[in-house]
């Protein structure tokens, strides 16, 4: 029975459906877009653009013209359900049979915009987004559910009645994405604490019966980790310095692909206005860019101010169901499946991408083999100047993204990814499970597991620029998390260490060390080296005496000389920024590396109290 366009529609309430089975159904794509012109639903040149668009982007014309704003959602699925004679339920009205959406895969409802909704007589009523690509399903459907009908519905109300019937479940489903043989999820609070008691009480005893032995040792391991740090940015500046080939012209991509970005926010309440402008710079089609606003289910705050905030038909609202955890990596697997694009980017809150941005991201994609599966950009803030700790801040990434991530890069080593302006292809995203939920710097920890299992890291010539959190105990808060999760990172991923130097080799091997375990004992040690400080001021310390004066010297003259590369280092950096900062406030960062300390011993507290805490930061400070 062929379904008649002229048939009445109805959005039905709930216990009142009676569609009619679809079985070759005759109108189209290409007919309704003339429909839609004719009653008035949707003004001829929105229209005439959106079918050129969906011929030359290759995706489906419903989403163009609510990414346009043609329409509005409601008004557009009732002319749609009129088009092809069949109902336009209302989910929020009418929610689905929990018992007939178990049966199908959340990722197929998501991707393909299917939901089995209810059974009416010997029918079941499968609502779908997308009704001309119905037939397309029409097989497997009936092998699952027996006979079927069709109605219609807006995408995003299947996701949010997915959401509604099996937030549980999928809230499962995001925390154990990754295999656990690579996540820190078994990890408790207890799991570190007696091996931590005993390592203290060996080092109490060491130093009781053998004080002299015991300071040398631990001085030689503070030693050894600032020396092994400094050599590799000894390393990576003498690779920077080098000349590299000149940059290729940009590509011409036939058809642009789609580019999905997620937007971690948690207690954002009045970011949403802020980030709606900075992300609509961006140089790329409407049509074809996916954003993504990623908000928890119980924060009402942000939830409120986006919902009357009027973004744009190209940015959306995920709802992330409550959890065990609630984490930015984990909000990040379950919008993952929400995502549209084939490549699948990370912007945070603050974030103010160059306009041009995605544009080089899908050039080096499509410039670049499949083994390029991430591409890193560079970070940088837009409020340098506004107090010392934003200038050492601004100081510290320009020489991190500047310097050192383009030397390990061409070290061949593992990348430690930001958590930002982070570009994948999703395919390889997916298959390698997403992110570790539980991870508190998630963005690391991608990055080597990516190295791990053969994929390719590559940093790209564009910045985002965001707001320096430069107020003392929030950044230290902020910088705590980082550090608890590289311990975190360093541990999981050390658990069987044969098997990470046969997927490393020795060199990235030994590299990993440097940049994690190394990174670490550096931090914590810091106290030790900065107290050979005092020496030139008068006081007396143990150490010249236990190692003798001719070998005490040559240690201050190499501490020296790392203070000088240090300085070098950072000064080289700024330079490759557009920031006119006096390379003497360098100098001072003898002075901030004392909250990273702080912040290092609040990481190994938490760690060993509460690993999976999230220490929020707040935005929105600084970015006037």
């Amino acid at each position: 029975m062929s379904a008649s366009p002229l048939r009445p529609i109805h959005r039905f309430p709930p216990g009142a459906f009676a569609p009619r089975l679809v079985v070759a159904p005759k109108p189209s794509i290409q007919t309704l877009s003339a429909k839609l012109m004719q009653d008035g639903v949707v003004k001829p040149h929105v229209m005439l653009a959106a079918v050129a668009q969906q011929n030359d982007r290759r995706r489906h014309l419903v989403d163009l013209l609510l990414a346009r704003g043609a329409a509005s959602p409601d008004d557009l699925y009732d002319a749609i359900g009129k088009h092809w004679g069949v109902g336009h339920v209302d989910l929020s009205e009418a929610p689905p049979d929990p018992r007939l959406t178990a049966a199908l895969s959340h990722v197929t409802a998501l991707q393909d915009g299917l939901l089995p909704w209810r059974t009416i007589g010997q029918a079941t009523v499968i609502v779908t987004a997308y009704p001309d690509l119905f037939h397309r399903h029409r097989g497997w459907l009936e092998e699952r559910f027996g006979a079927v009908a069709m109605a219609v519905a807006p995408l995003a109300q299947i996701e949010t009645a997915l959401l509604a019937t099996h937030g549980t479940a999928l809230a499962h489903a995001s925390e154990t994405r990754v295999p656990a043989a690579e996540s820190c999820r078994a990890y408790h609070s207890t799991t570190l604490q007696r091996p931590a008691a005993i390592l203290t009480a060996i080092v109490a005893v060491l130093a009781l019966l053998q004080p002299v032995a015991t300071l040398i040792a631990v001085f030689g391991i503070a030693l050894l980790a600032m020396f092994c740090n400094n050599i590799m940015k000894l390393i990576a500046l003498v690779l920077m310095a080098r000349s590299r080939p000149a940059p290729q012209a940009p590509p011409v991509i036939a058809h642009l692909p789609v580019v999905s970005v997620m937007v971690a926010l948690y207690r954002e309440s009045n970011i949403a206005a802020k980030l709606t402008a900075r992300l609509d710079q961006l140089d790329y089609p409407r049509a074809l860019l996916d954003i993504l606003l990623v908000v928890e289910e119980d924060d009402q705050m942000t939830r409120r101010a986006l919902s009357t905030a009027n973004l744009p038909g190209w940015m959306r609202v995920v709802v992330v169901p409550d959890g065990t955890v609630k984490t930015k990596p984990r909000a990040l697997n379950y919008a993952l499946d929400h995502c549209r694009g084939s490549i699948v980017g990370i912007y945070d809150a603050e974030d103010a991408p160059e306009p041009d941005q995605i544009r080089k991201i899908v050039a080096r994609f499509h410039q670049r083999g499949p083994e390029v599966v991430c591409l890193q950009g560079q970070l940088d803030y837009y409020n340098p100047r506004s107090n010392w700790l934003a200038r050492c801040f601004t100081i510290e990434y320009a020489s991190w993204f500047r310097m050192f991530l383009p030397g390990i890069e061409r070290m061949g080593m593992a990348i430690p990814l930001g958590g930002t302006t982070l570009f994948f292809r999703r395919k390889a995203l997916e298959e390698l499970g997403g992110w570790d939920a539980q991870n508190v710097t998630e963005d690391a920890d991608l990055g080597l597991r990516l190295f791990r299992h053969g994929y390719r890291t590559e940093l790209i010539d564009t910045t985002t620029f965001e707001e320096a959190n430069c107020r003392s105990f929030p950044w230290v808060k902020q910088r705590s998390r980082w550090i608890k999760g590289y311990m975190m990172t360093w541990i999981t991923h050390m658990r069987q260490p044969r098997l990470l130097w046969r997927q490393l080799g020795p060199r990235c091997f030994v590299g990993f060390q440097v940049q994690f375990l190394g990174s670490i004992l550096q931090t914590l040690l810091a106290p030790l080296i900065w107290s050979l400080w005092l020496i030139p001021l008068g006081f007396r310390h143990p150490l010249p005496e236990a190692l003798g004066a001719v070998a005490f010297t040559g240690l201050f003259v190499l501490m020296t000389a790392t203070a000088a590369l240090s300085f070098i280092f950072d000064v080289a950096g700024m330079r490759r920024t557009k920031h006119r900062l006096n390379p003497l406030w360098a100098l001072t960062l003898t002075l901030y590396h004392p909250l990273a300390t702080l912040a290092a011993y609040k990481a190994l507290w938490e760690l060993l109290t509460k690993p999976f805490y999230w220490d929020k930061t707040s935005h929105g400070h600084f970015d006037h």
